[in-house]
Order: structure tokens, then sequence, then C-alpha cells
């Protein structure tokens, strides 16, 4: 992708904007309803951002950039924080903090950077341009799993309308 710098970065900042506006308007208990058994609810997918934004991808940038031969992987099951006692908003809050930090140390890293390779755990040698775009895709994929869950009790609703939304209805989907 040409301009991945510029993409990465849009993504990036956008991301923390959506979830303080998630978590300011909706009423909690449609952030913390999961999509059907099994998935994560809306504030799932935040924490996990949260802790991929403190223990993976400001890290991982900082290696990049200090030369670092390689860094640990990271277990989502194991390795995230303690969120238990926060609110969404403190939670969003935390997110677009640490996001703000990521940015800015973003803002040092140029095209001639992308190629600069470190040894990851269990994918062997991977580059700085590899990182950004699985970054962004990572703020993506769990953003679209967080309108997923989001979604769900407004097509159960809909009535007549229904089929239109037939490629996010669980339910009509047995999932």
């Amino acid at each position: 992708m040409d301009g991945v710098l510029a993409a990465v970065t849009a993504v990036l900042t956008t991301t923390a904007a959506r979830w303080v506006q998630l978590t300011q308007h909706l009423p909690p208990d449609l952030l913390t309803r999961p999509a059907g058994p099994g998935a994560w609810p809306a504030r799932a997918c935040l924490i996990h951002l949260l802790d991929t934004e403190v223990q993976v991808f400001g890290p991982r940038l900082v290696a990049f950039m200090r030369g670092a031969p390689a860094f640990a992987a990271y277990n989502p099951a194991t390795d995230g924080a303690d969120h238990a006692n926060q609110t969404l908003p403190q939670l969003a809050a935390a997110f677009a903090r640490h996001r703000a930090e990521n940015l800015a140390a973003l803002e040092a890293v140029t095209a001639a950077d992308l190629p600069r390779t470190v040894q990851h755990a269990d994918y062997g040698p991977v580059t700085l341009g590899q990182m950004l775009h699985e970054w962004a895709a990572h703020d993506l994929d769990h953003t679209m799993q967080a309108e997923d869950a989001l979604i769900q009790p407004f097509i159960g609703g809909c009535g007549p309308w229904r089929p239109t939304f037939v490629a996010h209805d669980r339910a009509a989907r047995g999932a």
C-alpha cells in the first residue's frame, strides 16, 4: 500500500476517538452484551485494544526504532491486565491516552524505517511495515467485532427490515 504511514496513522487516530464516543453515549448494557455465545462484547474488545496498546504495539514500535533484535509473543488470554474495576469511559480514556503517546512515537517513523526487521517469537522475522499494517488491521478487526455485538439487538427489533441485515444477523445465520 502506498502511503502506509499516512493510512495507518489515520486508522489509529480514529479508533480511540470512536471508543471515547461509544463509551460516552451508549448505554453500558449495550456495550457489555456479546454478539452471541462465545463472542466478545464491545467492552472486551476495548479492553483488548487497551492491553495491546500498552503491552504490544507501543513497546514493539520502540523495539523496532531502537534496533532491538527480537520481541516476545503476546497471548491475550494470559497477558492482559485486570480492568474489572474500571468503567467504560475510564477504559476509553486510558486507551486514548496510550494511543496518543504511541501516535507521537509513530511521528518519528519514516518510509525508510519500514524495512527494519525484528525477530518475533512466533512468526520469525517481521518488518516494521508489516507490524504497522497489522496494527491498523487489528484496530479495525476489533472495531468490527464490537460493532457486530452492538448491532445485534437492533437487527432483532427491526421487523420487516431484518432481511436487509442478513450479512450481520447472527440469529438468522445460527451463529
